[in-house]
């Protein structure tokens, strides 16, 4: 019987992978990069905002979007499904905000309303048309990171640049970064204080819309490698762990970068360890590195708290006869 927790061997899980499968191992890299820097980047403003948690609604919200999408088209097309899936994810951040605003419905109530009845309405419609339609929910769902370097690749002028959604990867992440530099000064005031961006002239609500149409793009492009229900570890932990460390939010914001690069390289070490899914390796280093983070850190950890508690202590005063 084998055991659960398999030999660690240094050569194998440290070397062979970029001494034997390094043409795949780097498309895997860098997309698991790609994708946990996107999704890092995206998600500390959702953080900031408090609305963790409609990245979870938007990822499972896009399963009727992309189901809808192969019911008309009939076809397993890239273009149909991403643009069914965007639909969703924007309709679905409507409606929420909806609900709360014209409800007394509190936001993670309307969270819980949209999402999962989306997600229903999406089970329904696979297994309904399931002789129709080739699509598997749990594929949708989970994806796997491990195929995309077989995936189609991009030419440019007769030459291979990448796997396509790694290209594709890397463009939102470009685009992203691009929109944040843009808009950095109005997306760090309508995060941080929205009455201070209402009295500068700054609609909250426009940078609101906005980021979520973002938001919702960045987890389309990266459900198909990852999953969409993982993406939601990549959305939280860069920017957690990041917060742990800096209060600033461009501090946090190169930290999530390196976080990012981290999560990818180690997952696949761990993977190879464990022989087990890459993309879950990934949330399993994120996490580990978020422990070390939470107990270490030198303005926040809890070591740090436990050693000024007891320097602050009174010292008792010592018994006399």
């Amino acid at each position: 019987m084998n055991s659960f927790i398999p030999p660690f061997d240094f050569y194998t899980v440290m070397i062979e992978p970029w001494a034997v499968d390094a043409e795949t191992n780097i498309w895997l890299l860098l997309m698991g990069f790609f994708v946990s820097a996107a999704c890092g980047l995206i998600g500390k403003f959702i953080i900031l905002r408090r609305l963790a948690l409609v990245g979870d609604a938007i990822s499972h919200s896009l399963l009727p979007g992309i189901a809808v999408a192969f019911l008309l088209m009939a076809s397993r097309a890239t273009l149909p499904m991403f643009m069914g899936a965007v639909v969703a994810g924007v309709l679905t951040t409507v409606l929420i905000e909806f609900i709360h605003r014209k409800s007394r419905v509190k936001p993670d109530a309307a969270i819980g309303i949209v999402f999962s009845t989306f997600f229903a309405i999406g089970v329904i419609i696979i297994t309904g048309f399931a002789d129709h339609v080739d699509l598997d929910a749990d594929c949708v769902l989970y994806g796997e990171i491990a195929f995309v370097p077989f995936m189609d690749p991009v030419e440019l002028g007769g030459m291979m640049i990448g796997p396509f959604p790694v290209v594709r990867m890397a463009v939102v992440l470009l685009v992203l970064i691009g929109l944040i530099l843009l808009f950095y000064k109005e997306l760090l005031v309508t995060s941080f204080d929205p009455g201070l961006a209402a009295s500068l002239g700054i609609k909250n609500s426009v940078f609101h819309y906005g980021l979520m149409i973002i938001l919702s793009l960045v987890i389309v492009s990266s459900f198909e490698s990852v999953g969409a229900i993982l993406v939601i570890a990549m959305l939280i932990f860069p920017g957690a762990t990041g917060l742990l460390l800096s209060d600033r939010l461009s501090v946090i914001l190169w930290l999530v970068a390196g976080f990012s690069f981290l999560y990818s390289l180690l997952g696949i070490h761990l993977a190879t360890w464990l022989n087990c899914s890459i993309a879950g390796a990934m949330v399993v280093v994120a996490l580990l590195l978020f422990i070390v983070v939470w107990v270490f850190s030198p303005k926040k950890g809890l070591l740090r708290k436990w050693l000024r508690g007891r320097l602050e202590d009174p010292v008792s005063p010592s018994l006399t006869e």
